[in-house]
């Protein structure tokens, strides 16, 4: 029965296929042309944790910025968190690194599910009692207005309820993943959505279910996630995120059950994501590009100084050979982050504004 009602509510249209074809192709591209080099890729993704967990912690209330994130994080093996804000960043950074870490060793699982809620609660003192176990009370979804008051959406799941409504979720994934006769982008849509729905915890779903989006899309081999922030884009349109959200809720397990404005709204930050990503690939970010000598060297430029090799070797304190600093230029100079002036020993560079 559950599964006769999962695939019901998706009402696929033309206009969702050809959405899906633009995320398609350009997932097929960056397997095919992306050609970033190792290091660089594994510093994109540290950023991209950082940026990620201070999204998804102020989607629910959090005020850290990615600055105090990244400051938290560099001093987190000596220095424990101290607020709530500080020890719900310290738990999603510690599951958003793992899941783009080791995204291919880890399933679908009801177990899995409930191992990362507990990582995601793990330095929250207060949460301690109910970490990797489902909610023992009610809840509500609730949304913060722009007054910062919170405003109910909708009546989740009962207790007594989710254990059998999640390993149904589950079950209908991981069955239509396999099958491969649905879209895997529909049916990622389909359960984050019914999840939120039964919103199976007492703390931590929308954290949760942002962790298990970017899972899901992973393993579904929508392998650039990790270099472009999801979370970020779902931050930014936050207010249509909890509009489609709600949109169908007063429907759910109903016959007149219908998706279709949540789906559209997974869509877009999707398609949002793949653009941001095609710029990426394109290099129209080149300083994200960029190796720790690179950004070294570019923070020499001032706004309005020009500077010769020697300069350049000069300030580096023979932290580079001359050859190895021509290099790093030419880089900096293909990505038109700087520019030649001259040439031969008249030769200077110049930032690029």
């Amino acid at each position: 029965m559950s599964e006769n009602r999962f695939n019901k509510r998706i009402k696929i249209s033309s206009e969702i296929l050809a959405k899906i074809a633009r995320i398609d192709e350009f997932k097929g591209l960056w397997r095919g042309s992306i050609n970033l080099n190792p290091a660089i890729l594994k510093r994109l993704k540290y950023t991209v944790v950082i940026t990620s967990t201070g999204a998804s912690t102020r989607i629910e209330g959090s005020k850290m910025n990615d600055a105090e994130v990244a400051r938290l994080l560099r001093g987190l093996k000596t220095t424990p968190p101290k607020n709530r804000d500080e020890q719900e960043v310290a738990g999603y950074a510690d599951l958003i690194g793992r899941v783009f870490d080791n995204y291919k060793d880890l399933k679908l699982t009801e177990n899995n599910i409930l191992h990362f809620h507990g990582i995601l609660l793990n330095y929250s003192a207060k949460d301690q009692p109910h970490k990797g176990r489902y909610k023992a009370g009610d809840n509500v979804v609730a949304a913060q207005n722009e007054k910062g008051q919170n405003v109910i959406l909708f009546k989740a799941t009962p207790p007594f309820l989710v254990k059998k409504e999640m390993e149904e979720a589950i079950d209908w994934t991981v069955s239509e993943l396999n099958k491969k006769e649905l879209h895997p982008i529909l049916v990622i849509a389909n359960f984050i959505f019914e999840f939120l729905a039964i919103h199976p915890f007492s703390d931590g779903n929308g954290r949760l279910s942002r962790a298990l989006t970017n899972l899901l899309l992973l393993r579904a081999n929508y392998v650039y996630v990790p270099y472009i922030s999801l979370d970020e884009i779902i931050e930014d349109t936050r207010s249509e995120y909890y509009i489609a959200l709600n949109a169908r809720q007063n429907k759910h397990k109903t016959d007149s059950e219908d998706i279709t404005p949540w789906l559209n709204y997974f869509l877009y930050t999707l398609l949002t994501h793949s653009d941001k990503a095609h710029k990426l690939m394109q290099g129209e970010h080149p300083e994200m590009l960029l190796s720790g000598s690179q950004e070294k060297v570019l923070a020499l430029f001032l706004a309005d100084k020009a500077l010769s090799i020697s300069d350049i070797s000069e300030k580096l304190h023979d932290d580079a050979s001359r050859e190895t600093t021509k290099k790093i230029l030419a880089r900096l100079v293909e990505l038109r982050l700087i520019q030649l002036i001259g040439r031969g020993r008249g030769a200077r560079y110049k930032r690029v504004l």
